[in-house]
Formats: C-alpha cells, structure tokens, sequence
C-alpha cells in the first residue's frame, strides 16, 4: 500500500514538475520576496547605547591601518578598528571563528547622499546587517578550536604568505576581491569580467569535471564531488553564485536519479525558489541577480549552439551572457563597454580553463607563485588595452524597473529586433529633459551643482578635498576620489557630456576635483573667475591643452538655449573668494543665484549694481561662512530657499549661526544633513527632493 502510495506522489510530482506551476510559483515567490524586503521592517536586536559586545569572528579584512570585522553576536554586525601602529599591525593574530569581545561605540550606517550611488546602509541591511561598531579595544575570549574552521584559517594563511599572487589566489580560492587595486578592479569591471573573477558556476563544472575524470565510478565520484562542494562553499563563506551552481548540479543528480525528467530550467527556479525562501533578501545580492539571470538565459538559447562548434558555442554564449546581463549591469555602473562581448570571448576560457585551475595547482606547489603572476599581468595587459578604447563605452542612465521587466520578456521571447529597439530607448532616456532640474551635489566641504536644461549640462564647481598623507603602512588598497560619486550621478540621469564647467574660483574645495573630472569624464568647455590664474588653475590648464579642450575666463554672459547665465562679478579683487563667479539664471520665472565663496565686500557690490529681489534659490556663499550672506544682502534678495553646501563635522564650524539667522525667512537645506538637493521645474512649480528625503 505504502509503496503504491509513493508512487502515485512521485507521478503527480513529476507532472507539477515539469508544467508551467513552477514557473508560476518563482514569480509569485520573487514577488512576495520583493513585498517583505521592501515593506516588512525588520527589528535590530542592538541598539545605540550599546559600548560592548562579544561574538564569533567570521571575517577578516585589513586594509592599511584599518581592521573591519564581520561579528556574529545577537546578530552580525561590522566592527571597524584602527591600528595604532605599525608593530601593532604586524602582532595581529585573530582568527576566523575566534571569540572576542569589543569595546567601543555603536552607529547606523550611513546612507548615499548623492542620488543613485552606492548604499552602503541598504547593502549592509540587506545582508542582514543593522550596525557598525567602531572599536577601540579587542579582547580575545577563546581561539577557535572547530576543526573546518582550521583548515579554513591554515589556506587563508598559507594564501598570505604569497609573494606575488596572493590577490588571484584570494579571488579564485576564497572568493574575496579585497586584495584587488582600484585601478585593477574598475578594468576588470569595465571590461565586464567581475563575473568572472567571482566564484560561479563554470568553477564549479571544472571541479565536477576534474573530479570525474580522477574516479570512474559515477556514485562514489558523486558523493565525494557533493561532499568537496560543501567544504568548498563552506570556505567561501556560502557565497550565493557557488551555492547556487552547487544546489543545481545536486539538482540535476536528483532528477537524473529519479529519472523525473524535469526540464534544466524548472531545476534551475527550484533552486531559485529555495534560496529566495531561506532568504528573501537574497534577490538583492548581485551575485545572486547575474548567476541566476545569465544562467536561465543560456539554458534558454541552448538549442541556438547546441550544435555548433566550440569556438561558435563560445561566442553565443558570451553573447547570451551580455545581453541577459544588460539591465542589471546598466543599473549598477550605469556604464556599459561593449568591447566586453568580444574581451569575454577571449579572456573566459583564459581564466577560466587555464588560471583557475593553476591558482589551485599553485597554492599546493608554491615555486608556480611567480609564473602565475605573471599570466595574470598578461591578462591585464589585454583588459587594459580594451579599456583604453573608448568608442565602444556609453553611459546609460538608470533604468525603471518597468522597462527592465519589458526587456526580459522580449529576451524569454527572443524579439532581437525589438530588444534592439529597447536598448537604444535605454541610452536615450533621460537624455533630453522637458523640464529644467538643478543639483545641488554633496561633495562634503566644498560646492557643486549641476545645471540641466533640456540636453544642456553646465556643472558649477566640482567640489575637491586634499588627500591626506599617510604613511605607506597606513594606505588603503582602494583609494576613493570624490569625482566618482558626482561622475555616478551624471550618468544615472543621463548626462552624456558637460557641455560647461564652470570654476567660480581656484580654491581646492571648489575645483579640486577639475582634473579628475576631465580625465574621466567628456567635458566640452570650460570656464575660469576673474583675476589671474593660481597652481591649481595652471595644472588643469595643462590638461585642458593637453585634450584640445577650449576654454575662457572673466565672461559676462553665457547663452544655453533660449536661457542665459549672467556672471555679476567681474571686478578683480585681490583675493579668490572676492574674484569668485556670482551666476544669476532665470528658468521658466524662477531666480536662482550662486554665489560662489563671494564674501560681504563682493555681496555689495552686487547690490549696488544691480536689482536682485525675491531671488528663490540661494546657493548661500562660502559654505555659511560668517564672512558672506550679509544680513543687508539677505533682505534685499529675500531668498525663498536657502542652500548651504557643507561637509558633516567640518572643522570651521560651518554653517555660522549669525548666518542662519539671516537666512531664517529661508527654507534652509544644508548638504550635510539632507544629502544632496535637486530642484525640479515642472508645470510651472517648483519642486524640491533630497536625498535623505
């Protein structure tokens, strides 16, 4: 009876199996997964007060005089601690799976506050992460004595002692891209060949390979490759892209076993399905968004390549994976290479067929250290050939879900023309606007903003913050510069080119970031203050030669279309914050004015030259500095919004409270609380939004 029972539910099982019900039920969990990430809080077990706790340590990066450790405690937390010292350093022996205590303060992370750039807060809950705990004491409770964990420290401390190829053996033995330069990651990323240096499913099918073709026999070869997968992710930390190949291949061993013929897509959403049940927020994990989505699609177009040779295969399927990859790398870079299809067809089986598997020969046989290394400089050579071509980059601007979900249809669909179509409306969009917007871009202590007028761009000023100097020790493998943020901003609403830079004076804080920008991003014109020209304006005048890039200086007017920018200083004074451009703009009936860092003297001057009154928005001068924003200028232009761009703590105590009380008949908006501010003309209101809004 029992025995007929089963197989009636093993018959009604492969026929849910293999119809359209777990189609079906992917989308319905891929919905609810999105409804309890999106609109379900979820409760931190810590809170703020909090100045100690203890937990198990499950990572470890260290990267120049600052250690960050993943901790899991009441719940897993960040704990950032700063070295004091170089010997300090170097005696730092905590391992994975030690028991610690810290002591110190506890924080939420910060949120972006420029719009459509990297969240650290979001990423970091999404992981399941609340706080970070910035520590000043470490207290060892008790070394870890579990077996896994020792093997996990003993490869990571071998991987360590590496002379030349310990980042590669990091990547392709532990999954951890934190050795990697920035210069190294934004190639490869640009090339798009992050999926490649990210443990997936082609590493997985050559260790099932190798394995396989090592033990003839099928079942014992099956228990020892599922038993190496779960060591394997079990080293890696479970990253999601292994654990999904790994639960695919068991998988597919399940449905050849039971001869339950489920087609390789339905396997491929079961195993989808169960990490989105164990954890919603997995639909968040980029890893996860690529493995899964390139992975479907190739399963989808097999029967295209199934019959061609390999190097045919080879080309499909880098194809498969650009185009199924698309919107989702558009909406993370917002910069797309299409030199990738062609870097992808070369480089895979390179890195894949050849360097994987030497990064595992070479952490047994330490003399292939070098030679390893130096595959890997060739590799680079070639990516960073690639990169250097420009004419197959474009800039996308950030993509509604709406128009994601149109284009994977037409992709499921296989409509080439009309994903074509669908493509060329993604570069498009944004790029002409119908209705003027001002940025108002946090660059911390310093200014810019960013003018749009129908497809015309005019930046104010590009913000710029001396870097500190460290000792070598102290250096950070991933240096950040303050451009990249504003770059990010540009294209994900569409802006191609700056059409007009526009520097209101030679200070750092205000065109520090000039060079950078010109170097990284198209900048047609440029324009320079009165007075004569400092080091810092030199400089960029070097490169804006250099790059044929034409520019001016002590202009009066500038016409953009049917609108005009007046400069109301062009007296020479003695000093640069006196010399700095003041721009007037009327759009559509509203007044906005930015003052640069011009001080009291420079304010009335203005005010004797001309008629300024009901201004709008007021960019305020000199970050609320007490030396500008005179109480007799701020009743005369009777600004309606006030802006003050502003860095967070700023050692000059800015905004001066004398200021804010001048500025009280204001809305004030201060970059250091709301983020970034964007005003919007539409239908003839103006609108205000922020970032942190």
């Amino acid at each position: 009876m029992l025995v007929e029972l089963v197989k009636v539910f093993m018959k009604r099982l492969k026929t849910i199996l293999k119809s359209n019900i777990v189609l079906i039920s992917f989308l319905l969990v891929l919905l609810l997964s999105y409804m309890y990430c999106n609109y379900i809080p979820r409760k931190s077990l810590f809170n703020e007060n909090e100045k100690c706790t203890e937990g198990y340590i499950k990572k470890i990066d260290i990267d120049g005089n600052q250690l960050k450790i993943l901790l899991k405690s009441k719940e897993k937390i960040i704990v950032n601690y700063y070295f004091f010292s170089l010997d300090e350093k170097n005696s730092f022996n905590l391992k994975i799976n030690d028991f610690i205590e810290v002591y110190g303060s506890m924080s939420k992370p910060n949120n972006n506050t420029v719009f459509n750039t990297f969240n650290y807060k979001e990423y970091l809950y999404n992981k399941g992460i609340n706080y970070i705990f910035k520590s000043n004491k470490i207290v060892l409770v008790k070394k870890n004595n579990n077996i896994l964990y020792k093997i996990k420290n003993n490869i990571i401390d071998r991987i360590d002692n590496y002379k030349y190829s310990k980042e590669y053996l990091k990547i392709f033995l532990l999954g951890d891209k934190s050795e990697l330069s920035n210069e190294k990651y934004n190639m490869y990323k640009n090339n798009g060949l992050l999926s490649i240096l990210s443990l997936s499913g082609i590493h997985i099918s050559l260790i099932i390979l190798f394995i396989n073709k090592i033990i003839n026999n099928k079942k014992i070869s099956n228990i020892i490759i599922i038993i190496f997968l779960l060591l394997y992710l079990f080293i890696t930390d479970f990253q999601i892209s292994l654990l999904r190949a790994a639960l695919n291949y068991i998988g597919l061993l399940i449905n050849k076993k039971f001869r339950l013929n489920i087609s390789r897509i339905n396997v491929l959403l079961i195993v989808l399905i169960m990490l989105l049940i164990i954890n919603p927020f997995n639909l968040y994990n980029l890893g996860f968004q690529l493995s899964s989505i390139v992975t479907f699609f190739i399963i989808r177009f097999n029967n295209l390549y199934i019959d061609s040779n390999t190097i045919k295969k080879s080309l499909f399927i880098s194809l498969t994976a650009f185009f199924s990859s698309l919107p989702i790398l558009i909406n993370t870079s917002y910069s797309i290479n299409f030199m990738s299809i062609i870097v992808n067809f070369i480089l895979t089986p390179i890195i894949s067929l050849l360097l994987f598997p030497l990064s595992i020969i070479a952490f047994i046989f330490p003399f292939l250290d070098k030679l390893l290394y130096l595959l890997f400089e060739i590799v680079n050579i070639i990516c960073k050939f690639f990169d250097s071509i420009e004419l197959f980059k474009l800039s996308f601007s950030k993509i509604p879900l709406i128009f994601i979900i149109i284009y994977y249809l037409l992709l499921f669909c296989k409509k080439k023309k009309s994903i074509l179509i669908i493509i060329i409306i993604f570069y498009l969009y944004n790029y002409y606007l119908i209705y003027p917007r001002i940025y108002y871009i946090d660059v911390g202590q310093g200014d810019s903003i960013l003018i749009r007028i129908n497809n015309k761009n005019i930046l104010i000023d590009t913000g710029g913050k001396i870097a500190k100097v460290y000792e070598k020790w102290k250096e950070k493998k991933r240096k950040y510069q303050l451009i990249d943020n504003s770059i990010s901003l540009f294209k994900s609403i569409g802006v191609k080119k700056i059409d007009y830079l526009i520097t209101t004076h030679g200070d750092y804080d205000h065109m520090g970031e000039a060079i950078n920008l010109v170097n990284n991003f198209k900048v047609e014109k440029l324009i320079f203050n009165c007075g004569p020209y400092n080091d810092l304006e030199k400089e960029l005048i070097k490169v804006l030669d250099n790059k044929k890039i034409k520019y001016y200086s002590c202009i009066k007017e500038l016409n953009i279309d049917k609108n005009k920018l007046y400069f109301l200083q062009t007296k020479e004074y003695d000093n640069e914050n006196d010399n700095s451009n003041v721009i007037y703009i009327e759009l559509n009936g509203y007044k906005f004015m930015f003052m640069g860092d011009a001080s009291i003297t420079t304010e009335k001057e203005i005010l004797d030259k001309y008629n300024l009154l009901n201004i709008d928005v007021l960019k305020v001068g000199h970050h609320g500095s007490k030396t500008s924003s005179g109480k007799e200028f701020t009743n005369e232009i009777n600004p309606r919004y006030s802006i003050i761009s502003v860095g967070k703590n700023n050692k000059y105590g800015h905004p001066n409270k004398e200021v804010l009380d001048n500025l009280g008949n204001s809305k004030i908006y201060r970059t250091d609380e709301d983020g970034s501010v964007m005003f919007k003309i539409k239908n003839n209101k103006l609108k205000v939004e922020t970032c942190n809004s």
